[in-house]
């Protein structure tokens, strides 16, 4: 028996999509917009838990906002894989924390706020996920790191305390730096990430950059996880004027099918995979998202379809 394959996009409510016209007239509202896409997909990846950090009232509306069987995935907060946020996005009583100086910068990082308030950080971030956790619909808890975290004894312990805390979610790692994941380093970071039960994010993306990891297909849990960022090498590191242009690419299907035996072969492996499309720009993601639907249903695979398409 092979696992259940979910296929759903990183964001639902970008301004992109929404000025797209994919959205009828009359889903306007946060609520009918979220509603809406779980009618269209089985499972999305919440990538506005990197920008904040949300309350459990805020995570519950979304666990009640979703059909039973919805999955939701949290991307975790930039500031918990070591990448800087705008102070100004911190919770107030955290913000009213920081020296007047962090407060006027237009990026903080971990150091500067100190091993105290990162545990805040921390604590909060884990502890809102609990409503969705509790409903059956968090997936796994994605942690990005950046180009800046290359493999070595220290990055590993990190992943593993990261794995302890958030017990008893799923977590899943992708990384950006090509360290992890080269030919000499490969099986090494496969087999601790399998040992320490992380997931590992499988990814396509533009290659020949120092952040660029190869599209190696490997299962270390029982779930296995796929993001498809699109191959937009001019902007992968540069040239992008804002986040969504970075990932400004429309996958064709040929490029799309080349993926279908590959999460087959995870589907073997695993018993569950979960298949995000991160290409969010304009409506580029969810049409993608829609593709690889249908194309693994024409593989035969073990979809996860929502009930009027099971019906159909």
């Amino acid at each position: 028996m092979t696992a259940l394959i979910k296929t759903g996009t990183a964001a639902w409510a970008d301004r992109l999509l929404v000025t797209s016209g994919w959205y009828p007239p009359n889903v306007r509202s946060a609520e009918a917009k979220l509603k809406y896409y779980a009618s269209q997909f089985p499972i999305v990846e919440n990538d506005a838990g990197y920008w904040a950090v949300f309350t459990p009232q805020q995570v519950q509306l979304w666990a009640q906002r979703t059909p039973e069987s919805f999955t939701m995935n949290m991307k975790a907060h930039a500031l918990l894989t070591g990448h800087y946020t705008d102070p100004k996005r911190l919770p107030k009583d955290i913000r009213n924390e920081l020296p007047k100086e962090l407060l006027e910068k237009e990026h903080v990082y971990p150091r500067d706020l100190g091993a105290e308030l990162m545990l805040e950080i921390r604590t909060r971030f884990h502890e809102a996920l609990a409503p969705l956790h509790q409903a059956g619909k968090l997936g796994v808890v994605c942690f990005q790191f950046p180009v800046w975290f290359p493999i070595s004894g220290v990055n590993k312990e990190k992943l593993v305390y990261i794995r302890r805390a958030f017990k008893p979610y799923r977590t899943a790692v992708e990384f950006r730096n090509a360290t992890w994941m080269s030919e000499e380093n490969r099986d090494e970071t496969l087999e601790f990430l399998a040992n320490a039960d992380i997931v590992y994010t499988c990814v396509d993306e533009p290659q020949g950059f120092p952040s660029s990891v190869p599209p190696i297909v490997a299962a270390t849990s029982d779930l296995a996880y796929v993001r498809m960022h699109g191959q937009n090498a001019m902007r992968w590191e540069s040239g992008a004027r804002s986040a969504a242009e970075r990932f400004e690419y429309l996958y064709s299907r040929e490029e799309l099918s080349t993926w279908v035996p590959k999460i087959m072969k995870l589907a073997k492996e695993t018993r569950e995979v979960h298949v995000i499309m991160n290409n969010c720009y304009i409506d580029y993601a969810v049409r993608n998202a829609k593709d690889m639907t249908e194309l693994l249903a024409q593989a035969q695979a073990d979809l996860v379809l929502l009930p009027e398409r099971r019906a159909a």
